[in-house]
């Protein structure tokens, strides 16, 4: 009966994180291919154009440029903190010899062994500290796009616009990165429960994340916005 319950994690626990890497593949395709279709290739020519106003009219925009990117770096500074103190938490119950899990897990399906259950969080801590990282160096980003975006840019300068928004783009990417990583957690997190669980709330992600992502508005509209 043990290799049964085995047999559950082995097939649905890969099969629920699959669909998770498959849709974020086609939507790293789509926004490479067609950046209107989605909003995070929208609001990548948004960021652009912005960037080019602040930098254009620095003098009068020049506060209310670092106050907006102040207000992201607080968002990934929240994430990147939330992420490490999941992490210490998960090492704490990893290190502890008091167990709490036998009476729960004698009630889900799965494999629920000391291997097991040792893979499980650590597997939610692993993705815990990639989002932890990709956070923080958001940070890094934005925090040299807060000083840069207030340069004059000049025809002897090598602080141009597109060197900014570039940079930007990294700082936002990385944050985006890190916010689908932190989401991906929580299926691992439902592991405990029993590898059913993973399956349903991959899905149910996937089909949040699709409507989220893409852009279902007229699509010469946001082209005309765009030009």
């Amino acid at each position: 009966m043990e290799w049964r319950k085995c047999y559950l994690d082995l097939v649905l626990v890969p099969l629920g994180l699959f669909f998770l890497l498959v849709y974020h593949l086609w939507l790293w395709y789509r926004v490479s291919s067609k950046p209107l279709h989605t909003i995070i290739g929208i609001n990548s020519i948004g960021r652009r154009l912005w960037v080019k106003a602040m930098m254009k009219d620095n003098d009068k925009k020049n506060i209310l440029a670092v106050q907006t990117l102040r207000n992201t770096m607080m968002g990934s500074t929240l994430m990147a903190t939330t992420s490490i103190f999941l992490c210490s938490g998960l090492a704490a119950v990893l290190s502890s010899t008091y167990s709490v899990k036998r009476p729960l897990y004698d009630s889900v399906f799965g494999a629920h062994g000391d291997f097991t259950v040792v893979l499980k969080f650590v597997s939610l801590l692993v993705v815990l500290v990639f989002a932890f990282l990709c956070h923080s160096l958001s940070i890094r980003f934005l925090n040299q796009g807060c000083f840069l975006i207030n340069v004059t840019p000049s025809h002897d300068s090598h602080v141009t616009v597109a060197y900014v928004v570039d940079l930007l783009e990294k700082g936002f990417a990385l944050n985006t990165v890190g916010n689908r990583l932190f989401y991906a957690a929580l299926p691992l997190l439902l592991w405990t429960f029993g590898p059913l669980l993973v399956v349903f709330s991959s899905l149910t992600m996937v089909l949040i994340f699709y409507n989220l992502d893409v852009a279902f508005q007229d699509q010469k509209v946001i082209e005309h916005i765009c030009v």
